[in-house]
């Protein structure tokens, strides 16, 4: 494991929420609180006081919880622009969801996927009437081929991340992730001590540090494999980095090389620190979550709270202990 402190954090205050995203999801025909789950085992067996999850492995039934975004970022272009077809790039959730709301929409969804995306991952997208187009390179190739794609045949492109000249669809997925923590503002049982959220692009991170801005402290967990974030922080000026890895992690939701230039700013204001992880961590994280239905990407957040219990440097610095409550969201099912 890796990590690095941030040393750009500012004192934050949570960011207003968007009820009007919240109450465009209540009307989706599909929609569903998911759960709040307690996890006194995993709680137990890592030494703490109390380890909260929320569960997204049945979100709108595609098994994640991509669709927020994607659904009210979606919305949001179409009330203003004709948009006949919509497009994407993806290691598998959020197209699914791209196309499960292009269909919804009576739209067109056309996928971009790096090489080694599953094959179960492009069925399922397939499943929603998308075209799936494969990618010989990595995800963020991926996201270089749907933009020039989308450009030339007029596509609206919706991404949940940020790159120069494209930040306002992104800005509206994020916006839609915070319905998962306006639901769980409303579950909380008690305040959290520590938050581990997914890193990924930063989008989900982004929401999170909206959330509990000037609250708890807050975690982002990647792969090693596919750490652009800590790369980002860990420079001598605090901006975005590439990767250095090789983008191949079981961790196939957060096989990502280059941060949301959207989500950044934010993120660099808000996470207290920002570690990169073995993909050990995470098989180990989903057996430790079971019966939960957990994917690789999905216990990543567990992941990281267990690799820091077995770090007692780290563990210490965040004040890990007997008493200490824990937020984690198990973002996707198992494929």
């Amino acid at each position: 494991m890796k990590w690095n402190w941030n040393r750009f954090r500012e004192p934050g205050q949570r960011t207003a929420s968007h009820p009007e995203v919240r109450e465009f999801h209540r009307a989706l025909a599909e929609y569903r609180v998911t759960p709040l789950t307690a996890c006194p085992r995993a709680a137990e067996a890592l030494g703490i006081g109390a380890l909260w999850v929320k569960d997204e492995s049945a979100r709108f039934g595609l098994n994640s919880f991509k669709a927020l975004g994607a659904s009210w970022a979606m919305s949001w272009a179409m009330s203003r622009i004709a948009v006949r077809d919509f497009a994407a790039a993806t290691d598998g959730n959020h197209g699914r969801a791209v196309a499960w709301m292009a269909r919804r929409m009576g739209a067109r969804a056309h996928i971009f996927v790096p090489r080694n995306t599953s094959p179960a991952r492009r069925v399922l997208i397939e499943g929603e009437g998308a075209e799936v187009r494969v990618i010989a390179g990595s995800y963020d190739d991926a996201v270089r081929a749907c933009a020039t794609e989308s450009a030339a045949r007029g596509w609206q492109v919706v991404a949940d991340t940020g790159y120069d000249g494209y930040l306002e669809i992104p800005r509206r997925v994020v916006e839609g992730y915070g319905t998962l923590f306006a639901e769980y503002a409303e579950q909380e049982v008690e305040p959290p001590d520590v938050v581990f959220v997914q890193g990924g692009v930063g989008g989900l991170l982004c929401a999170a540090v909206r959330h509990f801005g000037g609250g708890p402290r807050i975690v982002a967990v990647e792969p090693l494999d596919a750490d652009c974030l800590r790369e980002s922080i860990a420079s001598p000026d605090g901006v975005p980095r590439t990767a250095t890895g090789s983008q191949n992690s079981i961790m196939q939701g957060l096989n990502c090389g280059e941060v949301s230039l959207t989500a950044w700013p934010e993120i660099r204001r808000g996470v207290d620190v920002f570690i990169a992880i073995e993909d050990e961590f995470a098989s180990e994280a989903m057996e430790l979550l079971a019966p939960m239905d957990s994917g690789e990407s999905g216990a990543a957040g567990v992941a990281g709270l267990i690799a820091v219990c077995r770090e007692p440097v780290l563990r210490r610095e965040l004040g890990i202990g007997p008493h200490t409550r824990v937020f984690a969201i198990n973002t996707e099912a198992r494929v």
